[in-house]
């Protein structure tokens, strides 16, 4: 008791002038303080969470041949963020051929595709046109229509259904 005494005694007058929160914050870790932070947790852990899947496997219809033959057909992709749309918007290939925008995304966002180490546009760009226009399609599928819909309950007969929330394009309604 005599050293927490000691230790509460000492930052008191810092956190008087920093602010009265942060020292109740830093010892959160200490048992001692761990009574005052279930009231406030339990509100938070009694709510289920729903986990963001952020990844998603495909395959590939006809595969990416490298240059030893080998054909990668299963991969992952991971959701886009507004860097990964920004980004490629300077690239010189892109402000040239706006049609490449695509290839340089896609590039950004395979994370896995088969054996290889690494997935970039280069190799996107030598990809089958079939397997282009499937990429393509997922893409817009796990980050635009795939956040379109909702699940929810009817109130009266609490069957639960899904509604459509906008267009199926983004910037639809």
């Amino acid at each position: 008791m005599r050293r927490s005494a000691a230790g509460a005694s000492a930052p008191a007058p810092q956190t008087a002038a920093a602010g009265a929160d942060f020292p109740r914050s830093a010892p959160a870790a200490a048992p001692a303080e761990t009574p005052a932070g279930p009231p406030a947790g339990p509100p938070v852990a009694a709510a289920p969470r729903q986990q963001l899947q952020t990844e998603f496997p495909f395959e590939l219809p006809r595969g990416y041949v490298d240059d030893s033959g080998t054909v990668h057909r299963d991969g992952v992709m991971r959701l886009s963020t507004a860097r990964d749309e920004l980004i490629p918007l300077r690239d010189v290939r892109v402000q040239e051929n706006p049609a490449y925008l695509s290839v340089v995304l896609l590039g950004r966002v395979i994370t896995r595709l088969g054996t290889l180490t690494m997935v970039h546009d280069g190799i996107v760009e030598n990809m089958f046109a079939s397997d282009l226009a499937f990429l393509q399609d997922f893409y817009r599928q796990i980050n635009a229509e795939g956040h379109t819909r909702a699940a929810v309950q009817c109130p009266h007969c609490t069957e639960p259904f899904e509604v459509e929330l906008g267009g199926s394009r983004l910037g639809e309604s």
